[in-house]
């Protein structure tokens, strides 16, 4: 396939996994990252679900993610020492993924990294801090620090949070961050937890007042959420020997290591455009979410497929440029939504005003004698798929453009598909598509299992 790369900002999994979605569809990209060379820092976003898992299945590098992983069979929520409640995980039936496993985003980058680098359609450039942008009607020119210039047809903006190409677009990302912060350790220890438990505590005696969240990683190691007051500051933590005293009522009088530490806020905030013309954000550059119900992540993954898949129709001259418009309505309000979940989890998690506190205390006492009022105990929904309803504006109505010699497929029936159906083939779906027989892609897709491969 001809004509200029798609130039992707930032490698982190999310760009990644973007190059790898359009080499399927032999699209040459280049990945621009700032940093002069790949970074091994820590759990960060740790929980990764079985939709995100199977692009990576898909993408020929989820093996040794698998390997490495550890699978969750429950999560337990506590109110100081008294269990609220446990959802259990069902376990997955021979041959199918896991629902949730744990793993530090550090292995979730390197098999990333690996596989891009065995990609001949997949080119990395550290050390490409960017500057400027321009675009025209044939394409995009990124202007990187030093002057040196690249051409591409396209350009998607992966670079985190503090998004450059965000920035030079003139974006905005509405929302709030919240004012405590939560103080995170990776620490290899000995645990008095079984190694396939999420536990999450409200006001527990090893951190009163506040919460505290115990996850289980792969090589012995756990990481350790404190939710702290918002001058917190790390390496005054471990300096002061306040960080060993807040181990130690975790592991016991044992041995440790500390793998990781970081001190950080929490945002919920959503980017008001995710296309500029040939530009376009995803992932955390697009979102942001608290991580509690791994949000992040997990549905960067999905802003990848979702936009990999249109870039690739369009640029093959075989869609209307206005299929990308698709993304941005898809997948903005898959983050709107998101963002609805997790708002609510932090409301809960840490209420900002009197009344707030005062309703989540008397839901938290009455729990301990109420099933009903456990209910109403939000510690993180888990993340699942997209699905798409009558809300999106899209049931019913076609979208207005049309392939080269055939109709584009209806929307209606395109937000009838589960998107873990979609995210997990949709090189099949195209190939169909590409071949002139969409309806009958759509129909078998339908027919198929949620979530079959």
């Amino acid at each position: 396939m001809g004509g200029p790369p798609v130039l992707i900002v930032g490698a982190g999994p999310i760009g990644l996994t973007l190059a790898l979605e359009l080499a399927r569809f032999d699209v040459p990209t280049v990945v621009l990252d700032a940093k002069p060379e790949p970074t091994r820092e820590g759990s960060r976003a740790i929980v990764l679900a079985r939709h995100a898992l199977a692009t990576f299945v898909r993408l020929d590098c989820g093996a040794p993610m698998l390997e490495k992983a550890v699978v969750l069979a429950r999560a337990r929520t506590y109110f100081r020492d008294t269990e609220l409640f446990c959802v259990e995980f069902p376990r997955e039936r021979e041959g199918e993924l896991p629902r949730f496993v744990n793993l530090q985003q550090t292995y979730t980058e390197a098999a990333l990294l690996d596989e891009a680098a065995r990609t001949p359609a997949v080119a990395l450039r550290w050390n490409a801090r960017v500057s400027d942008l321009r675009q025209d009607g044939e394409g995009v020119t990124v202007v990187l620090a030093g002057g040196d210039e690249v051409r591409g047809s396209y350009v998607v903006g992966c670079d985190g949070a503090r998004s450059t190409l965000r920035d030079l677009l003139g974006v905005g990302f509405p929302g709030r961050s919240h004012h405590d912060r939560f103080l995170i350790a990776d620490v290899r220890a000995a645990m008095p937890f079984p190694r396939d438990e999420r536990r999450f505590f409200f006001d527990p005696p090893q951190n009163p007042g506040r919460t505290m969240l115990v996850h289980p990683q792969p090589d012995n190691e756990w990481r350790i959420d404190w939710q702290v007051p918002g001058d917190t500051d790390a390496e005054e933590e471990r300096r002061s020997g306040r960080l060993d005293e807040r181990i130690r009522r975790v592991v016991g009088h044992g041995d440790y290591e500390l793998a990781w530490l970081t001190a950080y806020l929490f945002h919920q905030r959503v980017a008001d455009r995710w296309r500029s013309g040939r530009a376009f954000l995803a992932g955390d550059a697009a979102h942001l979410f608290s991580p509690f119900g791994a949000r992040g992540l997990n549905s960067g993954v999905e802003d990848a497929v979702n936009l990999g898949w249109r870039l690739a129709l369009v640029r093959a001259g075989d869609a209307d440029d206005r299929l990308l418009d698709g993304y941005e309505l898809e997948r903005r309000s898959a983050a709107l939504e998101n963002l609805r979940v997790t708002t609510a989890t932090m409301r809960f998690m840490a209420p900002t005003t009197p009344l707030h506190r005062l309703a989540r205390e008397a839901i938290l006492r009455g729990s301990l004698r109420s099933a009903l009022l456990r209910r109403h105990v939000n510690s993180g929904r888990l993340a699942e798929p997209a699905v798409y309803g009558d809300s999106d504006g899209v049931i019913g109505r076609p979208l207005p453009l049309e392939i080269p010699t055939r109709p584009l497929v209806h929307s209606f029936a395109l937000a009838r598909l589960h998107r873990r159906d979609v995210l997990v083939r949709p090189d099949q779906y195209v190939a169909r598509w590409l071949e002139g027989d969409a309806e009958a892609a759509v129909a078998e897709i339908l027919r198929a299992p949620s979530g079959a491969p």
